[in-house]
């Protein structure tokens, strides 16, 4: 993320793409749970990325508010929204889980809806570096 973005949304963006990037190392290794819930890593950064998801929208909104092109990006940022509400959904079902499996993430990591949401905040994140 870049200044214009310092704050709120960079932070959630560094914390979404830190819990996917474990989360791609933590499918392919094959495991059938977690281990023990308490201590599981995986647990907690899906824990942060859904904190981060929940008004991710609200800062992009406030990243754009002072941006001269903010009304032609009002639409995208709806889209952001939507994708930010089902990532979050499957990001939420996934925590609700008893053990999280590796099958159980490579599910989520495939997921539409997780990958629009990435690609939205890195649409985001250029468009604010050069828009």
């Amino acid at each position: 993320m870049t200044e214009a973005t310092e704050g709120g949304l960079a932070a959630r963006v560094d914390t979404i793409e830190g819990a996917y990037e474990f989360m791609l190392a933590y499918a392919a290794q094959g495991r059938a749970d977690e281990g023990d819930p308490a201590l599981s890593q995986v647990r907690a950064l899906l824990t942060a990325a859904a904190g981060a998801l929940d008004g991710i929208d609200a800062a992009a909104r406030e990243a754009f508010a002072a941006h001269p092109a903010r009304e032609k990006c009002a639409a995208f940022l709806d889209v952001l929204a939507e994708d930010a509400r089902k990532a979050l959904a499957a990001t939420r079902l996934t925590l609700s889980a008893r053990s999280i499996s590796s099958q159980l993430v490579d599910n989520l990591n495939g997921s539409i809806h997780l990958r629009a949401l990435l690609t939205d905040v890195f649409i985001v994140d250029e468009f604010l570096k050069n828009g």
